[in-house]
Formats: C-alpha cells, structure tokens, sequence
C-alpha cells in the first residue's frame, strides 16, 4: 500500500479557474493541503483571491489562459489544457477537477488518473434550455456547438479516469444519467472551524453567486415585501447589474461584493440565518459553512440541500419551485429566536463535513488508483 503517498510523492493537481471565492475553489486549496508535494495546474488564476503566499508559490503552474473572455473560457479551457500540459505525464498520479482541466488527461498513458466532480457542465448537460434562452437566437447555433465539443471532449476524458469521485448523491445521480458514469460520493469538506457563531445581527444572508440560476431575484423580490427584514447578499457574479436594478429604492438590501475570507466569515457568524435556493444545486459548501456557524439554511428541498440540510432541524427547505410567497413564509417562520434555538443542531450536523475526514478519504482514493 501507498500510505505514505501524500507525504513523499509529487502528484498534480488540476482545476479550471481560479477566478472567485467559490465551492469549488476553496477545494482545490483543500486538495492541496491534503497532498503537500502536488503541484497545482490552473487555466488562470485571480491574484486578489488567491495571492501566491496561499499557494504556496512555486507548486503553482499557471497556464495564463485570457481571464475574461467568457464567451469563450470553455473552448479556451479545453484548448490550454489539451496542448499546454504535456509536462502532467511525468506525475505518478493526478487529481482532475473542473470541466476543462480533464482534457489534460491524454497526456497521461500510464493511468493512475482520478476526477473529482462538482458538477457536469451544465451548459452542455442538464441546463441546455436554460442557457439557450438566455441568448439571443442569432447567438444560440453558437452555444450547441460548444456545447456539443464539449460532451465529446468531456466524455472522451472520463473514460481515460481510473476512478471519478463525485461530491454528492446529486451529482453521482447526473453522471449516470447523462453519461452511464459510475461514481464514488466523497463530500467536499468545510472549514468548521473557521466559521462559527459570533453572535446575532438583525440580518439575514445570502452568499450564493450572483448568477442566474441562484435565483437571487426571487430573494429580492421577497425581501422588498418584507420592509422590516434586512437582506445582505455577500457575492458577485454575471448577474449583479440586473439584481441591483431589481433592489434599487430598497433599504433593507445591502449588497457587498465579494469579501475577504475574515469578513464572509465575520457577515455569516453574525447573521439570523442564510438563504440558498439555487436550482438542483450540485453539493453547496455555502449551507454547510452557514451551519458550521451555528445559522440555520432557508433552503429549497432539491439537489445537494437534500443532503446537507435537516428541515426543522438545522433550516427550513422550501417546496420547489421556490417561489416569493414561500420564501416570505421561511423568512416569518425562522425568527430570531427560532435561529438561535437550532444553532446546537446545525454546529453538530456540520461536523460530519470537516476537513479531516474529507482528507482522509482523498488519501485513501489515491492509495487505491496507485494499487491497482
């Protein structure tokens, strides 16, 4: 057995972007603390976000690729990794992550090759409708057409994957449906304890980016009915023109921006409760932090809530689709008061997601690839 693999061998660890302070990226820093001789292969990475200090400077490989060019970040991804790694062969292992970064796994004959899901790409998956509707329909050809080099490419890549590890029931679901995948669930670890009850401000909370299919307007939408309750909505993202013209004249919602990792956790240890209904979310580290904090989720009972949340116990899941009316109906009936009863529970349920066990895990996955 490999137990001391982590301790003396180089592995590589692959992501997409290093562009916000997400699920997905925080992860990737996890990942790297979990395997301490790994190197880390990005497409770019944001230096406010993620300084070189944070990773650990030289084990960075950075691949530059242009950082806002959204339009074409996926063709640009599967292009930078496909012909600007070929250096990932000499790895005895390699951790894949993201969309994108997997198509660098044809560099590596030799196996020894696993691939952490968050998500499939959405875009190309589950969400084709959503996001054609949102083009215009001179722009929507174009969209298919990356959507479907991207099946290709992606179905293509998972089957060189000695072991696809998914970060929950969800998205293992996805994989065989979409694709016939078999997956291992390893759930994505939280920082328990870095976030934790500070004490109860007369606000509640959103974190979720500000992307559509969070559904952040719904949340506006309720709150603006909702005079006497303050919404704070700590993020950024595509969609936050069109959020704040939906907030403007509102003095009970706050938008912040993004913030720094000591002031999210400052906003989330304060606050009554967070609010996260995005649609069929893959796991959702942002309700699993909220808990870890002692904060009760409002959520909505679909996707990756179904396995973090307790409804009644540490949140409240709304019946999809989530709606204003039941998101003021949550919002009445977890108080104050009624939040700070449950932060017992929902500090317990957050245990089960430390980091310990997720690294543990991971190593255990690695140890089992090299053996085989």
């Amino acid at each position: 057995m490999h137990n001391q693999l982590a301790d003396h061998e180089q592995g590589a660890i692959l992501y997409d972007f290093l562009h916000c302070r997400g699920g997905a990226e925080q992860l990737t820093l996890d990942l790297l603390d979990t395997f301490p001789g790994a190197d880390l292969w990005v497409g770019y990475r944001d230096h406010r976000w993620f300084p070189d200090q944070q990773l650990a400077g030289g084990r960075l490989r950075n691949l530059r690729l242009p950082a806002r060019f959204p339009g074409g970040r996926t063709l640009l991804g599967l292009l930078g990794f496909r012909f600007a790694t070929r250096r990932i062969h000499n790895y005895p292992w390699a951790i894949f992550s993201g969309s994108t970064a997997v198509e660098a796994v044809h560099h590596r004959s030799q196996g020894h090759n696993l691939y952490y899901c968050h998500t499939l790409p959405r875009f190309a998956y589950d969400l084709r409708a959503y996001y054609e509707a949102r083009l215009p329909f001179w722009a929507r050809p174009a969209l298919r057409a990356v959507a479907a080099v991207m099946r290709y490419r992606y179905r293509k890549a998972l089957r060189k994957m000695d072991l696809v590890i998914a970060n929950s029931e969800n998205v293992r679901g996805r994989l065989r449906r979409y694709l016939g995948q078999e997956a291992r669930v390893i759930h994505p670890p939280c920082d328990v304890h870095g976030f934790g009850w500070q004490g109860q401000a007369d606000y509640y909370l959103s974190t979720a980016r500000l992307e559509p299919y969070k559904r952040i307007d719904l949340l506006i939408e309720a709150f603006r009915r909702l005079p006497q309750h303050q919404l704070r909505i700590a993020s950024g993202g595509s969609d936050e023109r069109r959020l704040r013209r939906l907030a403007a004249g509102t003095r009970n919602i706050a938008f912040t921006g993004w913030l720094d990792e000591q002031a999210l956790r400052d906003l989330v240890g304060n606050c009554i409760a967070t609010l996260y209904i995005a649609e069929d979310e893959d796991f959702g580290m942002s309700p699993v932090e909220s808990m870890a904090a002692g904060k009760p989720v409002i959520g909505v009972a679909e996707g990756g809530l179904l396995e973090t949340v307790i409804d009644g116990t540490t949140g409240l899941l709304i019946a999809p689709p989530p709606t204003p009316d039941k998101i003021i109906h949550a919002v009445h009936a977890l108080s104050a008061a009624r939040a700070s009863t449950l932060r017992a529970a929902c500090e317990r349920r957050a245990q089960g997601f430390a980091k310990a066990a997720f690294a543990e895990r991971m190593r255990q996955a690695v140890a089992e690839v090299m053996d085989a």
